[in-house]
């Protein structure tokens, strides 16, 4: 797997008709080396703390690959790294491939794997699209967030490589699976809840699970 695209972006405020939003989903590519420090890489923040940032979802990353596939979904739209709001845009880092808990080398930075993405209306701001957090969804591309777990430095180019694999194996796309309702695999269940799956994933996984019971 290889960083194909680092990016970052500024908190700025955005007119809408419904009054302004401040958002930095705003990404733009970077070159040369940049620092990553413990919530944050060099140049990035995040406008609003409650749902982004901190610990747990310091870095997005997006697949290149899915790329081609919006392309398509978006009418053949002009897409450029970055779109999705994510930091890096990372070849064949894909949703079933990654499991929670897994640690990557990347620059000399080590992030580890925490959660999916849940999509908000700042994606629908970005594509100018009122049906694209709907469509996000539906797609089960969600990206992926990770902790930093050792600050380093990182350029496009760098090669991103699995230091260790958690142990349960349970992909970023399970957990998307089991949020939606559209598994109910028991055993794939407990390994979900014995994960160290950051944010409110595990308590809806949980009432949709106790919901099935009733």
């Amino acid at each position: 797997m290889k960083l194909t695209s680092l990016n970052v972006g500024q908190p700025r405020a955005v007119e809408t008709p419904r009054g302004t939003v401040i958002t930095a989903i705003y990404k733009v590519p970077v070159s040369g080396r940049v620092v990553v420090k413990k919530h944050n890489i060099a140049g990035d923040r995040q406008a609003d703390l409650t749902v982004h940032g901190g610990p747990n979802k310091a870095i997005y990353a997006y697949a290149v690959d899915h790329y081609a596939y919006w392309r398509d979904a978006l009418a053949n739209a002009e897409l450029s790294y970055g779109n999705f709001g994510e930091n890096l845009t990372v070849e064949s880092l894909t949703e079933d491939k990654v499991h929670i808990g897994d640690l990557f080398r990347l620059g000399t930075t080590l992030l580890r794997v925490t959660q999916p993405r849940m999509p908000c209306a700042k994606l629908a701001l970005r594509f100018g699209r009122p049906d694209m957090v709907k469509l996000f969804w539906k797609s089960s591309r969600s990206g992926i967030y990770f902790a930093i777990e050792e600050e380093g430095e990182l350029a496009a180019g760098d090669e991103m490589t699995l230091v260790e694999a958690h142990a349960l194996k349970v992909t970023v796309a399970d957990v998307v699976a089991l949020y939606k309702g559209e598994s109910d695999d028991a055993e794939l269940f407990d390994r979900a809840m014995a994960t160290p799956l950051a944010g409110s994933w595990k308590k809806h996984i949980l009432e949709l699970q106790a919901d099935r019971a009733n």
